[in-house]
């Protein structure tokens, strides 16, 4: 049996996952920590964190291509060593507004090892026999893992300062590189029966439409996520409530994957996708405009969910249309394009406009969602490798 389909193969894939992803779980805390602590304003905070997502992207967009070609395991244990030197580096600045130069340049530097650790991971689950299956495993442990972050990691905040947030990101990352530096799984030729003829062979243009799709998910995703905490500070929920949420976050993101996984066969990957943008934009607004902290608590406390559901299901899709693991690949690219705009868009909205506009934004950014995965139906229909992608894809 390939160490690929091993359970042994897949947790590593799935530790990398966690750590290479850990934005998903921290934005929040993250750009709440460079304003509340390094006296950072939104827009700057914002940015500091969008050099790390850029620094993800650019990196993935240099491995994706290159996935067949490359060492894997040496590139993900080296990419994951280098984020965790750069945010063991970011632990001892001084915390002050002083520091931001150097935190960006250690953002960006980090991002570029995250990128290359993530390509190869999402690569190598792309080309496992059940792509959707695995990745949705991947996500069950992203949601595990934010359960227990968002209970300690903001009182540790409270009692220690916010350079403790960058140790913690060190920690992680040193964890992930060890694993995958030692125990990264053999990628075989034969894992999927069309593996070797589709390593270099055209991408359909239905993979891209899906990507496309992932993208907006993730920019609205990082555009609204990264001020929740700030939102409900603004509003005078308290810090104690607002916690609460997160730790809500965390344990309803427990739950998206293991449901996609379940409903991957009674579910079509498109007719999700479609309703997804629609759903996250009016979660968005609830977000935004609350003035009550039930309806905010609720709408922030669901909000991630909608993405890491819904890119189950193109993630499954994508791997099944290119079956050389390159547009998976490509992965930490797809997702980090959106979250990197996410941050900085964000801080100008909320600078120039206020939180209010937050929730515009998700509309825009909803409608070309949906007119993404309207070409990815009339992709899937005239394509020629529609007959290979199962019903539930």
């Amino acid at each position: 049996m390939n160490r690929l389909e091993t359970r042994h193969g897949q947790a590593v894939l799935m530790l990398a996952h966690v750590a290479g992803m850990i934005d998903l779980v921290a934005l929040p805390l993250w750009v709440g920590a460079l304003m509340q602590h390094y006296r950072l304003g939104p827009q700057q905070a914002g940015l500091i964190v969008t050099l790390f997502l850029l620094g993800v992207v650019a990196a993935s967009l240099v491995a994706a291509p290159r996935f067949n070609r490359w060492p894997h395991r040496r590139v993900a244990g080296g990419g994951f060593a280098l984020a965790a030197l750069m945010f063991a580096l970011a632990s001892r600045l001084p915390v002050a507004a002083e520091s931001a130069g150097l935190l960006a340049l250690l953002h960006g530097l980090a991002g570029v090892g995250v990128g290359c650790g993530l390509s190869m991971t999402h690569g190598a689950i792309g080309c496992s026999a059940n792509p959707h299956r695995l990745f949705a495993w991947a996500g069950m442990a992203l949601g595990l893992f934010a359960v227990v972050f968002f209970g300690a990691v903001p009182p540790l905040l409270a009692a220690t300062g916010a350079a403790t947030l960058f140790g913690l990101f060190a920690v992680l990352m040193a964890v992930a590189a060890l694993a995958t530096g030692v125990a990264f799984p053999a990628v075989g030729q034969g894992t999927h029966a069309a593996h070797r003829a589709a390593r270099t062979g055209r991408i359909p243009s239905a993979a891209w439409f899906a990507i496309g799709a992932v993208i907006c998910l993730t920019l609205t995703q990082a555009t609204v996520f990264s001020f929740v905490e700030r939102i409900g500070m603004a509003r005078g929920f308290g810090s104690d409530r607002v916690n609460g949420v997160l730790v809500a976050v965390g344990l309803v993101n427990l739950l998206p994957a293991g449901l996609a996984a379940w409903l991957e066969r009674r579910w079509r990957a498109h007719t999700v996708a479609l309703m997804a943008p629609l759903v996250q934009a009016a979660l968005a607004l609830v977000i935004c405009s609350a003035t009550q902290f039930a309806p905010y608590a609720l709408a922030a406390s669901v909000f991630v969910f909608v993405v890491i559901f819904t890119h189950t299901f193109l993630f499954g899709l994508i791997a099944r249309l290119d079956t050389s693991g390159r547009a998976v690949a490509s992965t930490p690219a797809m997702l980090m394009v959106g979250s990197a705009i996410g941050p900085a868009l964000g801080g100008g909205l909320v600078q120039a406009w206020g939180y209010g506009a937050l929730g515009a934004a998700a509309v825009v950014i909803a409608l070309a969602a949906v007119a993404c995965v309207a070409r990815v139906r009339r992709a899937l229909a005239a394509s020629p490798v529609v007959a290979s992608v199962p019903a539930a894809g």
